[in-house]
């Protein structure tokens, strides 16, 4: 359980929402809404107890589960399948148990002896944390999740943002945290997977806070919303299904259109009158009082809801290259004795519309890592063609270092704008006045994606590598990366589970991972989208 009284939320300076007061309890499950850069992310930090809130309080009681946007948490060397069980504490006691069974077969007696001793404790550890069962149990999470067997028998540091992201997920929902704070938890599944969440959120008997833009995962989860309002610095809590929430929004601000327009038409009729008893010195009394009924009938009534600002993404008009600006050949990675793929040639010429497809693990951030030069390839190599300037959209925001500010990581992404000009396409991305000074480390996952797409308007580049250039985002900013994907005249190399950013797209080619065929788009590979 979380109760949360007379918080107070700031970023920077910035006060984001002050004196709100909410308890979710067992059975409560609760979709956190607002748009990009509301407080949304900021204020699930401090529920789960990563960040304090500038006033107020905070309890929690009952094990708490906490999947941030970014969660890069564990020794990189543990074993995936380890990260898992050890929400549980079983990691230990299944070592102890291998150990043990090595022990137990040594020639030596006092060896073999030790063995079966340690074997016994580690037993005991096992059942306390619910057995065998509760391997197979946190298993079948993953297999549901689309984690492979190979992958979990990889250290976390040989895994892709994704698949890290994933293994996170599965370790809280076998937990059996009795609270959730999920941020975006459909990020990187794909469509089989993010059904089989929706059922087991459905069948959680505890409580549950989600941040989501899945509408159809609000939809099948929830039964409270609670919406940031970053215009007023307050959240307006509603016990309602996602569906009963967006139509009884508009009833209220039907209502409150109709309220405040009544009471601009009384005010005015007040005002009026009220001028004209001025004119007469016996009615200057009653005048003032009309005057004064008058402010306080406009002070009294809510506002229209101020329609949210949205930023105004245009992708860059591509610097003059030759006809073949990027090409690849003979590329291959592997991880260890992990084989990515191998032998994978590829020609973007200018303008052309690439879509990479492929299962998770298939290595397409790896992919698109390699055409950026921010990994090497094992084998072959880059060329790149005349002219070519690279433009690289990273899902896990890792262009953007996390230690310097918004405007810091502007300047280095484009040195030859003046402070001044760095300024104004901050702005245009809602990121102003003491905005431009917060550390990029403190963003929302929304915040980082607008940062990181400021820095693809000013590049010029005449090839965009876009890695989920939509995740994170609500849906009037997702439609403004779309209209912009459409309008981009160089070349665009994509990885996306949204359906809608392929169509924007409309590619001319599809390049299949991990075997590297390549081939013409036809609307065949449509349906291949929302599974890679």
């Amino acid at each position: 359980m979380i109760t949360a009284h007379n918080v107070e939320v700031r970023a920077g300076s910035r006060l984001l929402m002050e004196n709100v007061s909410f308890r979710v309890a067992a059975g409560d499950k609760v979709g956190l809404v607002g748009r990009n850069g509301a407080g949304k992310t900021t204020l699930t930090k401090i529920l789960a107890g990563d960040n304090q809130p500038a006033a107020g309080t905070v309890t929690r009681s009952g094990e708490l589960g906490y999947l941030p946007q970014d969660p890069r948490t564990g020794d990189p060397e543990v074993l995936a399948r380890d990260r898992i069980l050890s929400a549980r504490g079983l990691d230990e006691a299944v070592r102890n148990l291998r150990a043990a069974e090595i022990e137990m077969a040594d020639p030596d007696p006092a060896v073999a002896e030790k063995g079966m001793r340690r074997y016994s404790r580690a037993v005991d550890e096992m059942q306390a944390g619910g057995g065998y069962s509760a391997e197979s149990e946190a298993a079948t999470i993953a297999a549901s999740l689309g984690i492979e067997e190979r992958i979990l028998a990889q250290p976390l540091k040989t895994l892709s943002g994704g698949q890290r992201r994933r293994i996170e997920l599965a370790r809280i929902l076998f937990s059996g945290a009795e609270t959730m704070i999920l941020d975006e938890p459909t990020n990187h599944l794909d469509a089989d997977s993010i059904v089989w969440l929706r059922g087991f959120l459905q069948n959680h008997k505890g409580g549950l806070i989600v941040i989501s833009h899945d509408t159809e995962l609000l939809e099948a989860t929830i039964n409270k919303v609670y919406h940031l309002d970053a215009n007023r610095a307050e959240i307006d809590i509603y016990n309602l299904g996602w569906k009963a929430y967006l139509q009884q929004r508009e009833t209220d601000e039907a209502r409150r259109k109709r309220e405040r327009l009544n009471a601009e038409n009384k005010a005015k009729t007040l005002t009026d009158q009220a001028n004209r008893m001025r004119a007469r010195a016996s009615g200057a009394s009653a005048a003032q009082s009309m005057l004064k009924r008058a402010e306080r009938l406009k002070a009294g009534i809510e506002g229209e809801r101020v329609q949210d600002k949205v930023a105004a993404i245009k992708f860059p008009a591509p610097a003059p290259c030759g006809k073949t600006p990027l090409m690849g050949e003979d590329l291959s990675k592997s991880y260890g004795a992990l084989e990515i793929f191998t032998a994978v040639d590829l020609a973007i010429d200018k303008g052309s519309r690439v879509v990479i497809l492929g299962l998770n693990g298939a290595g397409k951030t790896t992919m698109l890592r390699i055409l950026a030069g921010a990994t090497q390839p094992d084998t072959g190599r880059l060329i790149a063609g005349h002219g070519l300037k690279i433009g690289y959209y990273a899902q896990e925001h890792e262009t953007l270092d996390v230690n310097r500010t918004v405007l810091q990581n502007m300047q280095s992404a484009a040195p030859q704008l003046t402070d001044v000009e760095a300024r104004q396409v901050l702005g245009s991305f809602l990121f102003s006045g003491d905005d431009a000074h917060k550390p990029a480390g403190v963003l929302s996952g929304g915040e980082k994606t607008r940062l990181a797409l400021a820095a693809l308007v000013v590049s010029s580049a005449n090839v965009l590598l876009l890695d989920e250039p939509t995740n994170n985002l609500d849906p009037a900013s997702r439609e403004e990366v779309l209209n912009a994907i459409r309008s981009y005249q160089g070349a665009i190399i994509l990885v996306t589970h949204d359906e809608g950013a392929v169509r924007a797209l409309e590619p001319d080619r599809v390049l299949l991972l991990p075997d590297g065929d390549e081939d013409l788009w036809s609307d065949d590979y449509a349906d291949l989208v929302s599974l890679a």
